[in-house]
């Protein structure tokens, strides 16, 4: 049985397991603890455990399990609240949650689904019914992630929502929009999920665009598709006139590429968050910034950012 600190040897995982699996249990009872971890590494799957919500908040933000089985019932942060946090942050919401609980009740089942869990295993657990339940969710779940990677490779300005208008996933390039306009801030991250929220009840068609009024620059969002009862995938986009980087280039004398960079280095982006964005590497990021400097006559990040920020706003 793993602890939070203790990752550095793996067993040999089994025939039928995928290999490197990592599921973090959180039971506030040591006896199931111990029945799941023996079922689990007889499986091949390596095991991390915790015995309250706060410890597993703690330890799937530094180690990103692939799994998490959870106790709905637990003292303090119960199982439930665990895991609207867990799908409140976009770094670990695509994890599946299993519920274990000793309720059978609908309505306790229908909480841990709301909650974004993805499935739930009544007490006592039983052993094939929850390595079968978790092979399905580990197999969709990398396939999920490996759409996503497909998609943060190609540089689109993609994400998905749920009913209620909250983010759970988005491509580099569409945090990086949101953020430069001012999107992330709480109140209007808070604003902007609540106009989703009322525009997607309305159940709108593909392709239908809504405008995100209140931002620092003018973003909308044009629908996609429903990916499934709770998930709706959509594409942000600038509604505004010409992009930062078309104005920087012409204002500037710069090459679209330069122009880009010192957009996003206007925006407070490191190097390496431009490549991401960009799909270049930071040291191709460095070359353009350099080029940069030369062509605006200055010897830092501060003044270039200075430059581009008066050119975009010359009345700011």
């Amino acid at each position: 049985m793993k602890t939070c600190d203790d990752t550095a040897s793996r067993s040999q995982p089994a025939a039928d397991a995928q290999t490197g699996d990592i599921v973090l249990v959180v039971d506030d009872s040591p006896d199931t603890l111990s029945l799941i971890n023996d079922i689990l590494e007889q499986a091949g799957i390596d095991v991390l455990v915790a015995l309250d919500g706060s410890q597993a908040l703690n330890i799937a933000r530094r180690l990103r399990p692939d799994m998490i089985l959870l106790d709905a019932l637990m003292p303090g942060l119960d199982g439930f609240e665990t895991c609207r946090l867990l799908k409140a942050d976009p770094e670990l919401a695509s994890i599946p949650v299993i519920f274990m609980t000793g309720l059978t009740e609908s309505e306790s089942i229908v909480r841990g689904l709301e909650s974004g869990g993805v499935d739930y295993l009544t007490k006592p657990i039983q052993p094939n019914e929850l390595l079968a339940r978790m092979k399905v969710h580990l197999s969709n779940a990398r396939l999920t992630s490996s759409a996503h990677q497909a998609l943060d490779s190609t540089g689109q300005f993609l994400f998905t929502v749920d009913t209620e208008g909250r983010m759970h996933w988005a491509t580099p390039q569409t945090y990086a929009l949101l953020s430069s306009a001012g999107a992330l801030e709480p109140d209007a991250q808070a604003q902007v999920a609540g106009h989703l929220q009322v525009w997607l009840s309305r159940n709108p068609d593909g392709g239908q665009k809504l405008k995100l009024e209140g931002l620092r620059q003018p973003l909308a969002v044009v629908f996609i598709e429903q990916r499934d009862a709770m998930m709706f995938l959509l594409k942000l986009v600038d509604d505004g006139g010409p992009a930062g980087e078309d104005i920087l280039r012409e204002k500037l004398s710069l090459t679209k590429r330069e122009s880009e960079v010192l957009f996003w280095i206007a925006n407070g982006k490191t190097n390496r968050e431009i490549g991401e964005i960009l799909s270049v590497s930071p040291r191709t990021v460095n070359k353009h910034l350099e080029g940069v400097f030369s062509k605006l006559g200055v010897e830092n990040r501060t003044a270039a950012a200075g430059i581009a920020i008066r050119a975009i706003n010359p009345d700011s």
